[in-house]
């Protein structure tokens, strides 16, 4: 994943539903649970990346406790490497997921000390 930025959801706009909380992150009106908050991103797959977008995204969901809200499969761009989704969490996971934003992040295999390939979530 490269070129990660903070992206508009054209949903946003209605506020009897979404309120803007700070940086793209929006609070959920109608989302009672503690993970009422929401924030999009845009992001680029590396060409060569053959595991279709799941990995490292679901290592990021995992990393800072957040989940997919939104596909928003009607605004993804027609490109077949560029996504936008809708991360949703705790207001804590969310800003601390913004730490993503401007970053290329990869998995990355390695030996451990008992010789097995393992996988490790680089962000840099």
């Amino acid at each position: 994943m490269k070129n990660i930025s903070i992206g508009k959801s054209l949903k946003y706009e209605n506020s009897e539903q979404f309120k803007p909380i700070e940086n793209g992150i929006y609070q959920d009106l109608k989302d009672n649970d503690d993970t009422k908050y929401r924030m999009t991103i845009c992001y680029e797959l590396e060409p060569d990346n053959e595991t279709n977008n799941q990995y490292p995204l679901e290592d990021i969901l995992d990393k800072y406790y957040l989940y997919v809200a939104d596909f928003l499969e009607t605004e993804n761009h027609t490109e077949p490497n560029k996504f936008k989704l809708e991360l949703a969490g705790e207001l804590k996971d969310i800003k601390n997921g913004q730490e993503i934003i401007g970053k290329k992040i990869y998995n990355q295999e390695f030996e451990d000390v008992d010789g097995q390939i393992r996988v490790h979530l680089k962000i840099e």
